[in-house]
């Protein structure tokens, strides 16, 4: 069986009325046999599918009013004390994370670790020998 991709247009129209027939054929067949199941619509060609999901009005609102609660009380921290920002300087900074302080290795630490390094590397390379 090729693929869709190797047809010519007028495969690829002839293959859509056969699908088109083949619907229409078992629509025919289940009305004639009384089942209850669904009806199958036919394919429609060249629309895409419907979007399903996405967020309604309400959660749109609540989201960026959230966003912009985040946005107030950062511009509040940053603003100047004599200004009256509109959430509590003590709460904005509680908010701020303090810097973690930074490490530094002592030299006797580095100068161990390079020692072990060198070792284990003239290990490797004497095995190769």
């Amino acid at each position: 069986m090729s693929s869709i991709a190797n047809l010519s247009a007028p495969q690829l129209r002839q293959a859509a009325d056969l699908k088109e027939k083949i619907a229409a054929l078992e629509n025919e067949l289940s009305q004639l046999l009384g089942s209850t199941a669904k009806v199958i619509a036919a394919p429609v060609v060249g629309k895409a599918p419907k979007k399903k999901g996405g967020m309604s009005a309400a959660g749109k609102a609540k989201v960026a009013a959230a966003q912009k609660a985040r946005w107030a009380k950062i511009n509040a921290a940053k603003q100047a004390p004599a200004a009256k920002p509109s959430v509590p300087v003590a709460k904005a900074a509680v908010a701020a994370k303090p810097a973690k302080k930074k490490f530094t290795m002592s030299a006797a630490a580095k100068a161990k670790i390079s020692a072990a390094s060198k070792a284990r590397w003239a290990k490797v390379n004497a095995e190769k020998k």
